[in-house]
């Protein structure tokens, strides 16, 4: 008898440990989802903008905007640097330019004018503009679970941050020699091995007077600049685990190949300065001899170093 009124005793006392904690638990959840509703009533509505700058981009403008546009951009700023008598953004994308999505500012014909056009647009914007973006059009922001940019940057890690810097993540070519008329993130999947250098671009806090922007990869020296995290970037850290900048730099060969012979707005078509990039791709991308063949015919440079190199390659792996 006194062993069954222990067990009911025990019984009770475990009925109401379980019950407390099933109370505490709710009241736990109660507030928390209590804290995310308040916090998302206190978070302030913002402007997002992109500044970019673009040469010969006809063929990739589109699915540029309409990305930025699907992630919650506010507006894009394109400040044009083709040829006096080159190709025109208007042409193909008009009517994002009618509904005032995106506005062409004329740099037509100005030689190496990045650093120029970023200090333009952000002394343009900087009153307008929570936080403004500066990439360029082969650059796609990736943000691991979040489908909304100002979801992002209203996130309470960034309160202190004027700066987000983040990281490129490079795709190769994916053994494509050619170009095909299909959407650029359909084109190519493949992540480069080499993905070492700690280059990446910016996200700028609007409202900081008096900023002097000095390079398209680290915007200054004199604001330290946060990680994806929120938390101060160290340089020459490498972070693109969940928020990076996809960079699509290389496309096929027969892309890269007009890249080089063109130009772009941070460097010349010197033969020096192809060759040199020319390294850059074939430590990014696999080096095959249809490669190496159609890069000579096409830049008119010789390229016998890389096939020395194949065939050493090959000897050492037999």
């Amino acid at each position: 008898m006194i062993k069954n009124i222990l067990n009911i005793k025990i019984l009770k006392t475990k009925k109401n440990h379980d019950f407390l904690f099933l109370k505490f638990f709710i009241i736990i959840i109660y507030i928390y989802l209590l804290f995310l509703i308040l916090s998302k009533k206190n978070r302030k509505k913002i402007k997002v903008s992109i500044c970019t700058i673009g040469k010969l981009e006809n063929l990739y403008i589109r699915e540029y905007i309409q990305y930025y546009k699907n992630l919650g951009v506010d507006k894009i700023f394109i400040y044009d640097n083709n040829e006096i008598d080159g190709e025109r953004f208007e042409t193909v994308i008009s009517d994002y330019i009618k509904i005032n999505y995106s506005k062409i500012i004329n740099y037509r014909g100005y030689l190496k004018p990045q650093n120029k056009m970023m200090n333009s647009c952000y002394k343009m914007n900087y009153l307008k503009y929570d936080w403004i973006i500066f990439n360029d059009i082969d650059e796609f922001l990736f943000l691991k679970n979040y489908s909304n940019i100002k979801n992002y940057l209203n996130e309470f890690k960034f309160n202190k941050c004027k700066i987000i810097y983040l990281n490129f993540m490079f795709y190769t070519d994916n053994n494509n020699l050619y170009y095909e008329n299909k959407p650029v993130l359909s084109r190519f999947k493949e992540r480069s091995f080499y993905n070492k250098i700690y280059w990446g671009k910016s996200i700028i806090r609007g409202n900081i007077p008096g900023i002097n922007i000095t390079s398209a990869h680290y915007i200054t020296y004199k604001i330290p600049a946060c990680n994806g995290f929120g938390k101060i970037r160290k340089k020459f850290n490498i972070d693109s685990k969940y928020y990076y900048f996809k960079h699509y730099s290389f496309k096929s060969t027969e892309e890269y190949c007009y890249k080089l012979n063109k130009g772009n707005v941070a460097f010349d078509n010197t033969n020096h300065k192809k060759l040199s990039k020319i390294h850059v791709y074939f430590n990014y991308n696999k080096l095959t001899i249809q490669k190496i063949n159609f890069m000579e015919k096409k830049t008119g440079i010789n390229l016998d170093y890389f096939r020395d190199k194949l065939n050493k390659d090959k000897k050492s792996e037999t």
